[in-house]
């Protein structure tokens, strides 16, 4: 973070001083968690589900911060006091981002993709300028504001996720660090459940393209139609992606190599250009796309572009993350979290692989969450498509990813081609069973499913 004092920190969160100086300065990481407190740092204690971080200002203190942000006074501790340490951390990085004129926000959001895209995004500019763009998702009312506070003078773009689950949730979080470029990836079901349709998830989703600053470039999807229609929600500069002929950045040729990874023809303008992307599924096509328009509109060519699509790496784990055990087993871990979309594409990546390898397919699926009255119905039709798609081998995990195999079963998956067990326990012991060289296996689950503990304990196997 930029060097502010404590004074000023004060008056910027409307928080009181209690046992600290106005004047000492925090100019090290802000944090929520203690392990992560160092010198000059700020810790900010939150009250979470199992633990209150007012417990932890004393070891943060022990690790050298300046301050503590909290709702209460805490002996023998600098602290600022205020009402919700949530909110002053949202103040205190709407206070600090304004005080970066020359920074670049970048801002995207989407139901899927996100991560992803944030991922190719900071990838294609960091050659050009200091960029934060953390690895993982930080795209929450917390995570946010903290990787806002990653920013320096030296800063030239901020890379800024923004995720959901209520309208007026992307306004706030674009409040906090106004785009210069705004990005909408899709409108998917992710979270259907608590919005209750696509269409009102487009208008959540859209909160960021009315946020575009004066003179910045908001970027949709021109394969969406519900995305598309957001250009009307703003009065800057409009670029589109996608595959569709009209879009300015569009993508023609695609075709998956034997590793499920897409390659196309890039073309932006009077331009064309080769990309061999290093990341699996083709799904990738559209984030790629949606992180050239970004990288055209904050000004780098066509050729620096398709260069770092070519270059770009996966950077976030269990995200279409694959590995080859020593026993010839392959693991594709997507553990990280799950909705109808990228479950999809993610069984279509599998089917791809296996396809160009002879091998035999396996999918181990979890439940897909906050999917609302359409989740029996979404977990329904993707059993059916893993029959469609022909995966050798459907593992459903837990009881609310159950509809999975009954799809799969209604849909004509016969014998044990599909298999429902209640537990991770269970599944695991029967891929410990039945795996064999060769085999290419997907774990993929809603985050709360805790599928990401099954791909780990596979992936320990035979190293």
């Amino acid at each position: 973070m930029i060097p502010v004092s404590c004074g000023e920190i004060a008056e910027a969160v409307r928080g009181d001083l209690v046992g600290a100086e106005p004047t000492a300065v925090v100019d090290g990481p802000v944090v929520i968690d203690s392990r992560a407190a160092g010198p000059g740092g700020l810790f900010v204690a939150v009250l979470g589900e199992r633990v209150d971080g007012h417990d932890f200002v004393g070891t943060a203190t022990a690790a050298g911060v300046t301050v503590s942000l909290t709702t209460r006074p805490v002996e023998g501790r600098p602290c600022i006091v205020v009402d919700d340490t949530q909110r002053a951390l949202g103040d205190l990085a709407r206070h600090v981002i304004a005080k970066l004129p020359d920074l670049t926000v970048i801002g995207l959001t989407g139901s899927t993709g996100k991560t992803s895209a944030k991922d190719l995004i900071g990838q294609l500019v960091r050659p050009y300028g200091e960029t934060v763009a953390p690895e993982g998702s930080f795209n929450n009312e917390l995570g946010h504001p903290l990787t806002a506070l990653q920013a320096t003078t030296a800063t030239k773009y901020l890379v800024a996720e923004m995720g959901a689950r209520h309208t007026g949730d992307i306004r706030f979080l674009s409040g906090i660090t106004p785009p210069k470029v705004g990005l909408v990836l899709n409108v998917g079901t992710s979270h259907i459940g608590e919005f209750g349709s696509q269409d009102n998830i487009a208008i959540a989703k859209g909160e960021l393209i009315e946020a575009v600053r004066p003179g910045g470039t908001a970027v949709l999807n021109a394969d969406d139609h519900r995305v598309a229609a957001m250009r009307s929600r703003t009065h800057e500069k409009v670029l589109t992606f996608g595959e569709a002929p009209e879009a300015d950045v569009r993508a023609t040729d695609v075709k998956l190599d034997g590793e499920g990874r897409p390659a196309f023809t890039l073309h932006v303008g009077g331009f064309s250009g080769n990309v061999q992307l290093q990341l699996i599924g083709e799904h990738h096509v559209s984030n790629a796309l949606a992180a050239a328009a970004v990288a055209l509109a904050v000004g780098l060519t066509p050729e620096q572009i398709a260069d770092g699509l070519n270059a770009a790496q996966r950077v976030s784990a269990a995200r279409m993350e694959l590995t080859e055990r020593a026993d010839g087993v392959t693991i594709i871990n997507d553990a990280f979290n799950a909705n109808p979309d990228s479950t999809r594409a993610a069984l279509k990546s599998l089917v791809a692989i296996g396809r160009s390898r002879g091998a035999r397919t396996w999918a181990v699926l979890g439940e897909m969450l906050e999917l609302g009255d359409t989740s029996q119905e979404a977990h329904d039709a993707i059993g059916r498509l893993a029959v469609r798609l022909d995966v050798n081998r459907l593992v459903v995990v837990g009881a609310g990813a159950k509809p999975i195999h009954l799809g799969a079963s209604l849909e004509g998956s016969w014998g044990n081609e599909s298999v429902f067990v209640e537990t991770i326990p269970e599944a695991l012991e029967l891929l410990r069973g039945e795996l064999r060289a060769g085999d290419v296996v997907l774990v993929k689950s809603s985050k709360a499913a805790k599928l990401r503990s099954l791909a780990d304990a596979l992936l320990e196997e035979q190293q």
